[in-house]
């Protein structure tokens, strides 16, 4: 009998928009998110679940569902110019709009709702979470496999702020927004140094541009309120 995949599990994360949230799961380690299960989860379910230091998040694409899905893709690693299959890549238009992303385990939180804490999170608010798995390092980690056009890490953008730019700012808001944005959000194709680019993450509104490799944060401010 067909199986109706239904979420367990609802993410709430720093990222409000698409535009801005890491491309990969630990390229942002101040990304916290927290992973909320569905009330009929007691601790039950995670008992157990803590003495691992990564989990596995299975995830629905909620947000590219309606922009449906294409057999090639342009992958942001190759410059946003040549075209890849749909399954030798990540992107989130796929035929099921599934994802996964490994994430580190901080801690969980029993009361009225079961509550997982990660870092290293690249995943929108709102995200509907289908499942969630311990990472076994000596079955997963292949250390030596090869990785098609995906070569290690991407570079990172330097990142300034602008004179009392981010002042009130707590150490942590400060190390998300700039981690951020050292990942480069910008679409790949695009170099436009004039442009300031707009970027809602936690409950702020974030002002900055790109020259070469250096990010500029020029304006912060809380969200909805408006920035110069």
């Amino acid at each position: 009998m067909p199986h109706t995949i239904r979420p367990i599990a609802t993410a709430h994360s720093p990222y409000k928009q698409k535009f801005g949230i890491a491309r990969q799961p630990g390229l942002v380690p101040a990304a916290e998110v927290c992973i909320e299960l569905n009330r009929e989860f007691t601790a039950d379910s995670v008992r157990g679940l803590a003495d691992f230091d990564y989990v596995w998040i299975s995830f629905i694409f909620h947000d590219a569902i309606e922009e449906g899905w294409a057999q090639m893709v342009r992958p942001p690693r190759l410059g946003g110019r040549r075209k890849m299959g749909i399954f030798a890549t990540r992107s989130p238009h796929r035929p099921n709009h599934l994802g996964l992303s490994l994430l580190k385990l901080e801690r969980i939180e029993s009361g009225k709702t079961v509550k997982l804490y990660c870092s290293g999170a690249d995943l929108l608010d709102g995200t509907p979470v289908i499942d969630i798995k311990p990472y076994i390092p000596f079955v997963e980690a292949k250390p030596d496999a090869r990785a098609g056009f995906v070569s290690g890490k991407p570079d990172e953008l330097h990142i300034i702020w602008a004179d009392n730019t981010g002042a009130g700012l707590s150490a942590g808001e400060r190390d998300l927004i700039g981690q951020s944005i050292a990942q480069d959000p910008r679409p790949a194709y695009q170099d436009i140094p004039e442009r300031v680019y707009v970027m809602n993450v936690s409950d702020y509104e974030v002002k900055f541009q790109i020259q070469d490799n250096t990010a500029k944060i020029i304006a912060v401010g809380r969200a909805g309120q408006g920035l110069p």
